[in-house]
C-alpha cells in the first residue's frame, strides 16, 4: 500500500522536527494523484539518502538550503522541476512566569505567529482567562513544569518570574536544552548575580553568554505593554536573523514559510477523492500571503486554506477545478495583483505570485 507522505510529514512536524518535500514535476513520466513522486526528508535522513543513493548533487544542496534557511524552491535539472518546499514545526513561545508583562506578551506573541505556552505555579495567574490568545496556560511548579513541555529547537523561552530563585530555577532547566532563544528578565546587578552563580555550577561562559539578560531590545520601555514590545521583537529578530547554533547575525535572514495545518491534515487522511492543492511557489512586491502557502480545492466544490482572498484567488480556482475534470497533473500559474486589478478589487497589494497547482486522487 503507497504510503501517504503527508501523513509522514505531520507525524514529523508534530515531534518538532523540520522537513522538506521534494516532489519531481515531470510531466511525461508522472503518477497523476500519487504521493510516488514526492520524497520527505529530515536533516538526517537527507544524508543518509544522499550516501546510499547517489542523490542528484544540486538537489541535495537545495534540499539542505531549504532545511536550513525556510526558502521554497523550484528547481530545473536534466529536464525534470523539483518543487523542494521546507516545513518548520509553528514557532514555540514558552512564558515562565504569568505576571503583569507576561499578559502583553503572550497577546504580542500569539499575533506574531508563535504558539503561545504560558506557566506559572499561582492558579490566579496560570489560567485561560487571564491568557485567552494562550495555545497552552500550564498551573505548575517551575520545577516541575519542565516534564509538561517539550523544549527544542523551534522554542523561545522568556523568562519573567516574580523571584529571583525562580528565575535561577528556569534558566538551569533551559539551559539544558537546545533552544532558538532564551532571555532572562532582571536588573543588570540581578542578572550579574544569577550569572556568576550558575558559572560556579560548571555552566560554560560560552552557553550563558546566548542568554539575552537583561531581555528585550533596548527602546526605553518602562510600561509593561511597552517592555513585552522590546522581548516580542528580540525574540522575532532570533527567529528570523539570529544563527540559533552560534548566537550571531546571519547574512540572510531565515524565512519560516507559510504553514497550513489544515490542508497539510486533509492531505494526510485516506479519502481516494480528487483534490487540488495550490502552493505559492514565489512573490514578489506586496502580497497577501508568502511562498509555502497553500489551498485545497475538492471535486466537490470545498476550498480550505488561502492564498490571499480576491482576485488573487478567483483565476486560480478555476484553473484548478478545470485540472480536476481533465486529470491534468501539475500546471503553474501567475497572479498578477498590481495596477488595475489591484485598484479594481480595493487591494493595497500589488505584487505578483506564482502559484503551482497539483492534481491529488488519494
Amino acid at each position: 500500500m503507497e504510503t501517504n507522505v503527508y501523513k509522514d510529514l505531520l507525524e514529523k512536524i508534530n515531534s518538532r522536527k523540520r522537513a522538506v518535500m521534494v516532489t519531481i514535476l515531470d510531466s511525461n513520466n508522472y503518477n497523476v494523484g500519487s504521493s510516488q513522486n514526492k520524497m520527505l526528508f529530515t536533516q538526517e535522513s537527507l544524508l543518509e539518502y544522499k550516501k546510499a543513493y547517489n542523490f542528484d548533487e544540486t538537489i541535495y544542496e537545495k534540499a539542505n538550503y531549504a532545511l536550513e534557511t525556510g526558502t521554497l524552491q523550484l528547481e530545473t535539472c536534466e529536464e525534470k522541476t523539483y518543487l523542494i518546499e521546507p516545513y518548520f514545526p509553528e514557532p514555540n513561545l514558552i512564558v515562565l512566569g504569568g505576571g503583569h508583562i507576561a499578559k502583553p506578551l503572550a497577546e504580542f506573541g500569539a499575533r506574531a505567529g508563535f504558539s503561545v505556552t504560558v506557566i506559572d505555579d499561582r492558579p490566579s495567574f496560570a489560567n485561560k482567562h487571564r491568557f485567552p490568545d494562550a495555545e497552552k496556560v500550564i498551573c505548575e511548579s517551575f520545577e516541575k513544569c519542565f516534564d509538561l513541555i517539550n523544549l527544542n529547537e523551534s522554542s523561545f523561552a522568556v523568562i519573567v518570574t516574580r523571584g529571583h530563585r525562580h528565575d535561577m530555577d528556569c534558566l538551569r532547566q533551559v539551559l539544558k536544552y537546545d533552544t532558538s532563544y532564551v532571555g532572562m528578565i532582571g536588573s543588570k546587578r540581578r542578572v550579574k548575580g544569577v550569572m556568576e552563580q550558575l558559572q560556579s555550577k560548571d555552566y560554560s561562559k560560552e552557553k550563558l553568554s546566548k542568554v539575552n539578560a537583561p531581555i528585550g531590545l533596548e527602546i526605553g520601555a518602562v510600561t509593561p505593554e511597552e517592555i513585552a514590545f522590546s522581548i516580542i521583537s528580540q525574540v522575532i529578530q532570533y527567529r528570523r536573523l539570529v544563527d540559533r547554533r552560534t548566537g550571531v547575525m546571519k547574512s540572510s535572514k531565515t524565512n519560516w514559510p507559510e504553514f497550513d495545518r489544515d490542508v497539510l491534515t486533509r492531505l494526510s487522511k485516506e479519502e481516494n477523492a480528487p483534490k487540488a492543492v495550490i502552493t505559492i511557489v514565489s512573490a514578489k512586491g506586496s502580497v497577501p500571503r508568502k511562498e509555502g502557502a497553500k489551498m485545497l480545492i475538492t471535486s466537490q466544490g470545498e476550498i480550505l486554506g488561502s492564498i490571499g482572498g480576491g482576485c488573487s484567488e478567483g483565476s486560480v480556482i478555476n484553473t484548478a477545478r478545470y485540472m480536476l475534470r481533465d486529470t491534468i497533473s501539475y500546471q503553474t500559474e501567475e497572479i498578477d495583483m498590481t495596477g488595475y486589478i489591484a485598484e479594481e478589487e480595493g487591494m493595497v497589494c500589488g505584487g505578483i505570485m506564482n502559484v503551482i497547482i497539483e492534481r491529488f486522487d488519494f
